[in-house]
């Protein structure tokens, strides 16, 4: 099974070259590194000290975008190689470190209408802005890609509505791991999210300044190696969410962004756990100043599932950022509490440490 993925990639990079063959078309490829430096200080480490922190995390990114001058079909991708691509081997559709972050063909309809199938991001919410953090515990809520088919249409200067449906968390049979929102959707070994209907309306009701709503649901299948064959894969567990969010620019330099979730899943029958239920806030600050980014992350959830005596869990991510041209410079640091875990509820527990990051991005 895992070959067949491999020559899949195979086949589409193929395809890739080939397009950019096509006088008739705008085709961009570009490509990108991204390497990181660590120093953990919470919970405490001899050896990490010892060394200074740890280097590595290295990453290949691939880029393409496709777009015919005489048709209203594009493509774009995104493939994504080595440790620090954000996906987990365990839980992936490849079995290693490279992950087809993103994959999909779109069909404009008008200038303000758009239809995407493939792998592509779930519209709920927005995505924190640090790079290395993440999205901390809007976890699984954040920065979200899963495979199925999305439609968004402008229908006046202010409103914006998205529409979609989602078929599986990820590619494969059994792959729970979607790059940068992994480890918090089951696992290959327990249940995957699938068949999930999305909607966001967003309004800007004044000049830079939008409320939004955001609505998800679906069904979880069970992947429980422990369960009896005629219950293996069924979809016996649920998910829903709600988020409610803001976002605003005041003087062109300064942007807040804030942002209320509404968590519940029960899970599959096999797994015989509690039905999950949370509370997630966030809010974002940005002061942009030259080729600086400075920036503020705060992200809290709050435990409402039975028998979960874990306290109001907070993270705090300070940062700045600085455009040199072809990339950026990061500087990042990370302070919380506790966590998000595989089944969408929070847990105590402290963790600490400063991020100094590079990428570089180039064209060909």
């Amino acid at each position: 099974m895992r070959k067949n993925i491999t020559y899949c990639y195979y086949v589409f990079f193929i395809t890739c070259s080939a397009l950019s063959l096509n006088a008739q078309a705008k085709t961009q490829i570009s490509s990108g590194v991204w390497y990181n430096y660590s120093y953990q200080t919470e919970p405490s480490s001899n050896a990490n000290q010892e060394s200074w922190g740890t280097l590595g995390n290295e990453a290949f990114v691939l880029y393409l975008d496709h777009q015919a001058e005489t048709s209203p079909w594009q493509f774009s991708a995104e493939f994504r190689a080595g440790p620090g691509s954000f996906t987990d081997p365990l839980n992936n559709s490849t079995g290693s470190n490279y992950v087809l972050h993103k994959a999909w063909l779109g069909y404009h309809f008008d200038n303000n209408s758009l239809l995407k199938i493939g792998k592509t991001a779930v519209p709920f919410g927005w995505r924190t802005t640090n790079f290395w953090p993440g999205d901390m515990l809007l976890g699984g809520y954040g920065d979200q890609k899963d495979v199925g088919i999305s439609y968004r249409i402008t229908p006046s200067e202010t409103a914006t509505v998205s529409l979609a449906y989602f078929h599986a968390d990820d590619w494969g049979a059994s792959s729970t791991d979607t790059a940068d929102d992994n480890g918090h959707w089951g696992s290959s070994m327990t249940y995957r999210k699938g068949q999930t209907l999305v909607a966001d309306l967003q309004w800007n009701f004044i000049a830079n300044h939008s409320v939004g709503v955001s609505l998800q649901a679906g069904l979880l299948q069970d992947l429980n190696n422990s369960a009896a064959n005629d219950e293996f894969g069924n979809t016996s567990g649920h998910h829903q969410a709600l988020a409610l969010y803001y976002s605003g620019q005041i003087a062109d330099s300064f942007t807040i962004k804030t942002q209320f979730d509404m968590v519940q899943r029960k899970l599959p029958d096999s797994l015989s756990l509690e039905k999950i239920d949370n509370t997630r806030a966030a809010i974002t600050a940005i002061y942009s100043l030259s080729s600086w980014d400075i920036y503020l992350d705060i992200t809290a959830a709050n435990t409402n599932t039975k028998d979960n005596q874990a306290d109001t869990i907070f993270a705090f991510a300070p940062g700045a950022k600085y455009d040199y041209g072809n990339g950026w410079f990061y500087i990042e640091y990370l302070h919380q509490n506790g966590d998000i875990d595989r089944n969408g509820d929070s847990y105590e527990g402290d963790f600490s440490a400063l991020y100094l990051t590079v990428d570089y991005y180039f064209s060909f």
